[in-house]
């Protein structure tokens, strides 16, 4: 069963609306975003990192990047660093490199979730599922309450 099969099956059982959306082959979150008619703003991009205690998601806007010291210090953590490409391709086997879905805390994946502020004020949030050309939007609302992410500020201006 596929990364995305899973997260439909997922959406499905607890009954959330959702669409799902096959569009050209993108590699950024911006791409994808342009790629789907959404501001980036709108779309999460899932970036894993490691800290002390292992691995993490972390979900922000696709026109932001993660501020790894703010990270860092939220945790209380003595290193905090990105994951690498061999250390994504062992958690997300079944994905593509770089399009995990942020689905953690034991919903798909079994790793924590934190999500920044920005995403968690929009009414809809879309991100990829497990492909470079599949998107699911649902309610940012349905989003939280299925993954139950930490809530924290860590997102800067994209330069």
């Amino acid at each position: 069963m596929t990364t995305l099969d899973r997260l439909i099956a997922l959406l499905e059982m607890r009954e959330i609306a959702y669409t799902h959306d096959l569009h050209p082959l993108t590699y950024t979150a911006r791409e994808t975003a342009s790629a789907e008619h959404v501001p980036p703003r709108c779309f999460a991009k899932t970036v894993v990192v490691h800290f002390s205690d292992g691995f993490a998601m972390a979900v922000l806007p696709a026109d932001r990047h993660v501020d790894l010291e703010e990270l860092r210090l939220a945790f209380g953590s003595r290193s905090l660093r990105l994951a690498t490409e061999h250390e994504l391709q062992e958690l997300f086997p079944e994905c593509e490199l770089g399009a995990m879905p942020p689905l953690g805390n034991g919903t798909l994946f079994d790793l924590p979730v934190w999500a920044d502020g920005l995403i968690m004020a929009e009414e809809n949030i879309c991100f990829n599922a497990g492909t470079h050309r599949d998107v699911v939007r649902m309610s940012t609302e349905d989003w939280e309450q299925v993954v139950k992410p930490s809530v924290l500020a860590f997102a800067q201006v994209a330069r």
